[in-house]
């Protein structure tokens, strides 16, 4: 067994890989950007090194410096993570060429399979179901229109050694391809340093549904059921789940079969992911191999009891697997959401910044619910626009997914994060959707539940109770703290929350309130409310009516912004008088917005497709800007003339940053 590996990568994965290294006894080395000095994977690592600049260009992705950090350290091994360098043949032959052990498959496995193009003939050679698609070169958006037309729409442009959503496009027609297939070209470039693209038909109304595989380097693979990875966002995936609501036990087994049949026939010897394309009717076809351990890789070791990383690292120090197929079992359900520093609110563009508070929910394993979160940030950290805007993948497992699924509700309730925009309110708003607790899942659920994107919501109804009744709390621990209020006094106290006015009779016996609604202490029924929360905590956590709840809480002199069940509110406890004046006050007004493209994200301009002067229509595309390693072309919102242009090819813009100005 190695005594020291290396961990060619960053963020949350590698700090997930040193987890379970040094519960082996395996000392780590980290490596890291000149924007990844402070960062928490090089905090929790053994030994550290600077591998170069901010750019994952200049720093992840260049071979020679990996390769001689390891050099410098003694690192026996080297484990790639996920993206970066994890599904380079080069790589692994550069470490094998320096006696240095590539924690991964085989060079000959990977180029096979992380070749999307020829990972697909070798499939259909192994007797795989495959999507119809053209699998020779593209020449241009020409060519790529021709074989749309082919094959019919709508299609699916990819490149082919492309992976976490980027260089992917959905094509419903000939205008979309033509475009989609420069961006996905554009994207595949640089993000993988290889723009070759392939076209494939795109099954409506599909699901994404994947295979775990492991294999060591004596003959032996199994599988390790499946997860459900149905709910995307521009093919980027947001939520993952094991098992599959879908799948019943014949299904599960032919495609386990299927993902073992392709990776004997490449000779794997690693972990690595089988994933397919799944109609509603069981129905399954081969999507392509990722050729690593995945970003959703802890569902799968929560359900069966396994972990990964360690049996990577076994079967990369020549051990033979200790697993058969028949001792795989699974157990219970796991799901995951991903936590990403972007803002919902705007169409989910990346944020950056500084966290000034992350306090994430306790991991623990209690009454037979397990909570986990692999994260690499940390209070105080920098999100930086150089990498993926991940912050945390938020894990929960139970007997059934019905629990998995109330049980990652509330850990997303009680998970605080302050200083950048994230996706927690909708992740928050998915757990609780009526379709997606139903199963009845594809890869279109967000676009088809969410078609005019995602917005916050007041508190109406029983909700807003709820949000009044936990200002009521935290009001009466504050007025006890100042000694306003005493255990067993009665007083009145109302709440604002918009326009609404909630009015409730409060009574504190020193452990737990007693809130009841209504203008009379007669009237409305009594809610018991007990918490142990205190001043300063950014997440209030108590029981209402014995049911446990959590919300994101902030106080300031306005009042108490809470966040709970993808809703948010500013709630203002006032007396009744005190409420009496508020409803006075003038309302404040929106400032009108200058006529101009702001950019939604910092990033860097990539191109500008007009110039002053030009007359544009409603939907044209006016730049292309990147940030965290996606390209968002930028579309004018009404038909109008271009009076000035503030930026150009190569600038970097500042969020909110005036790009174009029109009349």
């Amino acid at each position: 067994m190695f005594s020291k590996i290396l961990i060619a990568n960053r963020g949350e994965i590698a700090c997930r890989i040193i987890r379970t290294a040094r519960r082996m006894g395996i000392q780590t080395v980290a490596v890291y950007s000149e924007a990844d000095r402070h960062a928490l994977h090089v905090r929790l690592a053994d030994e550290a090194v600077a591998v170069g600049s901010a750019a994952a260009a200049d720093s992840y992705l260049v071979i020679d410096r990996i390769v001689e950090a390891c050099r410098q350290t003694g690192a026996q091994a080297v484990h790639p993570g996920y993206g970066f360098l994890s599904e380079r043949a080069a790589f692994a032959q550069a470490l094998q060429a320096a006696s240095i052990t590539f924690i991964g498959p085989n060079a000959h496995a990977m180029e096979a399979m992380g070749d999307k193009i020829e990972s697909k003939r070798c499939a259909s050679a192994a007797g795989v179901s495959t999507v119809p698609g053209y699998l020779g070169e593209i020449d241009g958006p020409e060519h790529a229109v021709q074989i749309a037309d082919e094959i019919g729409y709508p299609v699916m442009i990819k490149a082919s050694a492309g992976g976490g959503g980027k260089g992917m496009r959905i094509a419903w027609s000939q205008a979309e391809v033509a475009e989609g297939f420069e961006r996905a070209k554009s994207e595949a470039a640089s993000s993988f340093g290889d723009d070759r693209i392939f076209v494939e038909k795109f099954i409506v109304n599909p699901r994404h549904i994947e295979i775990q595989v492991l294999g060591d380097k004596h003959g032996n693979l199994v599988y390790l059921g499946e997860r459900e990875c149905s709910i995307q966002r521009r093919n980027q995936k947001v939520i993952e789940e094991a098992p599959s609501p879908l799948l019943d036990e014949a299904t599960r087994r032919a495609m386990g079969e299927q993902a073992v049949a392709l990776s004997r026939a490449v000779g794997y010897d690693s972990a690595g992911t089988v994933e397919f394309v799944v109609g509603q009717d069981r129905s399954f076809f081969f999507l392509e191999m990722n050729t690593r351990l995945q970003v959703e890789h802890p569902v799968t070791e929560l359900v069966t009891g396994i972990d990964l990383v360690e049996q990577m690292i076994r079967v990369a120090a020549g051990e033979k697997l200790s697993l058969r197929q028949e001792d795989i079992r699974l157990n219970g359900w796991a799901v995951e959401s991903r936590v990403y520093a972007e803002d919902p609110l705007r169409n989910f563009m990346p944020s950056t910044g500084r966290l000034t508070t992350y306090r994430p929910p306790a991991e623990a394993v209690r009454d037979g619910v397990t909570v986990r979160n692999d994260t690499g940030v940390h209070e105080g950290g920098e999100v930086s626009v150089y990498y993926d805007p991940m912050i945390a993948k938020l894990v929960t497992h139970a007997p059934s997914r019905a629990q998995a699924i109330a049980s990652q509700a509330h850990a997303l309730d009680a998970f605080a994060i302050e200083g950048i925009r994230h996706n927690l309110p909708f992740l928050s708003t998915l757990m609780r959707h009526p379709r997606w607790q139903e199963g009845r899942l594809s890869t279109g659920f967000i676009s088809e539940e969410f078609p005019d994107g995602f917005s916050l919501r007041a508190p109406t109804g029983d909700m807003a109770l709820r949000f009044a009744a936990i200002a009521f709390a935290v009001d009466a621990r504050l007025l006890t703290r100042n000694q306003v209020a005493h255990a067993d006094r009665e007083i009145r106290r109302t709440a604002l929350i918009g326009d609404s006015r909630l009015t409730a009779i409060i009574k504190d016996d020193g452990t737990q309130w007693q809130i009841r609604f209504g203008e009379q202490e007669a009237a409305g029924a009594v809610t018991t409310i007990s918490s142990d929360w205190c001043p300063g905590q950014r997440v209030w956590q108590g029981v209402i009516g014995g049911e446990p709840v959590a919300a994101q809480l902030r106080t300031d002199v306005a009042g108490y912004f809470l966040s709970h069940a993808g809703q948010e509110a500013l709630v203002q406890v006032t007396s009744a008088r005190e409420a009496e004046l508020w409803a006075l006050m003038p309302k404040a007004q929106a400032a009108a917005g200058a006529s101009g493209l702001l950019s939604p994200m910092p990033g860097t301009v990539l191109s500008v497709a007009v110039k002053p002067g030009q007359a544009v229509s409603a939907g044209e595309a006016l730049c292309v800007i990147e940030a965290m390693k996606m390209e968002i072309v930028l579309r004018a919102e009404r038909s109008a003339e271009v009076s000035s242009i503030h930026v150009g090819q190569g600038d970097a813009v500042a969020a909110d940053a005036v790009i174009m100005e029109f009349v």
